[in-house]
C-alpha cells in the first residue's frame, strides 16, 4: 500500500553529531519527535535519510493555514459506487506503519494539529470522526513534525501541551568545514569554491544583528553551487541564489554584495 512512499536509494547525509543514532532510538521506542531547527539546514533531508536507513516508508505533509483535519485524516467522497471512505494521508501512514512527516507544522491550524494528540501519547491511535472508526497506530508508525523556532517565535508557535507529548532534535548550520564538505557534494564544486560559498553564508548570517530576516541557508549556498557548477559566475550565481532572494533593503543588499565580492576568486 505504501511501496511508492519507500526511499530506495540512500539520501545524502552528512551526520554532525549523534542525531543519527538519537533518532534511531527514539524510533525503536516510538516516541514521536520534532526535528527543530532554522529554514534549509538538512531538517528534510536528514528524516528522509533516516526513513532509507530504518526501511521506512515516509509520507511527507507540507503543512499550511489552509490544510484541515479532513486533509490529514480522509473525507467522504463520491465515485462510481456511490459515497467511498477515503484515507487521508496520515490515516494511510498510521494503518500501514509509515513515517509520518508533519513539515513547518505550526503553519496547521490549531484545530487541525489536535487530531495528532491521541497518535502522541499512550493511545497511540486515529479516531476518524466523520466515519466513526477509531485506527490504532501500526507498530512501525512514527509521528514527526518539523519547524523553524527562531521565525515561528514571530508568529505562532507549538503549544506547550503539544510539545511535551515529543521528543525533539535541534538543528542548526554545520560548522564551516562540514558545511563546505556538503555544498562541495551536493552542488558538485570543488572545496575551494564550496569554502568560499560557506564564507558568503557566514557572513549573511552575521547581518541577521543588523536587520536581515535571516541569513543564507545551507540550501541556498548550495543552489548558487549549482549554478557555478553550470558555468555561472562566483558573483552572479551568489546574486541570484543569495543575495537577491534574503532582502530587499539596499543597505543590506549592498552589504551582501560586499561579503561576495570579498570571496571572487
Amino acid at each position: 500500500m505504501l511501496s511508492d512512499y519507500l526511499i530506495r536509494t540512500e539520501p545524502y547525509y552528512r551526520p554532525v553529531g549523534d542525531e543519527v543514532s538519537l533518532f534511531a532510538a527514539a524510533c525503536a521506542a516510538r516516541l514521536p519527535m520534532i526535528l527543530k531547527g532554522p529554514t534549509g539546514c538538512g531538517k528534510t533531508r536528514f528524516l528522509e535519510h533516516m526513513a532509507w536507513r530504518l526501511r521506512r516508508p515516509l509520507v511527507t505533509i507540507a503543512c499550511h493555514e489552509d490544510m484541515s483535519a479532513p486533509d490529514l485524516v480522509g473525507r467522504w467522497l463520491l465515485d462510481a459506487g456511490g459515497t467511498v471512505w477515503h484515507d487521508g494521508p496520515l490515516t494511510r501512514a498510521v494503518r500501514f506503519g509509515a513515517i509520518c512527516y508533519l513539515d513547518e507544522v505550526v503553519e496547521a491550524r490549531p484545530d487541525t494539529l489536535v487530531a495528532i494528540h491521541p497518535l502522541t501519547d499512550a493511545r497511540r491511535m486515529l479516531p476518524l470522526e466523520r466515519s466513526g472508526e477509531v485506527v490504532p497506530a501500526h507498530p512501525d508508525f512514527l509521528l514527526v513534525v518539523s519547524y523553524n523556532p527562531g521565525y515561528q517565535a514571530l508568529q505562532k508557535d507549538l503549544k506547550e501541551s503539544t510539545k511535551q507529548r515529543f521528543g525533539a532534535l535541534a538543528f542548526t548550520y554545520p560548522e564551516p568545514s562540514a558545511e563546505a564538505e556538503i555544498v562541495a557534494h551536493e552542488a558538485g564544486v570543488d572545496e575551494g569554491c564550496a569554502t568560499r560559498l560557506v564564507r558568503v553564508g557566514a557572513a549573511s548570517r552575521a547581518l541577521v544583528a543588523e536587520g536581515l530576516a535571516e541569513g543564507a541557508s545551507t540550501r541556498m549556498l548550495i543552489h548558487a553551487g549549482r549554478l557555478i557548477a553550470g558555468g555561472i559566475g562566483f558573483a552572479p550565481a551568489c546574486a541570484l541564489a543569495v543575495a537577491t532572494p534574503l532582502s530587499d533593503d539596499p543597505a543590506l543588499r549592498d552589504a551582501l554584495a560586499a561579503a561576495i565580492a570579498a570571496q571572487v576568486p
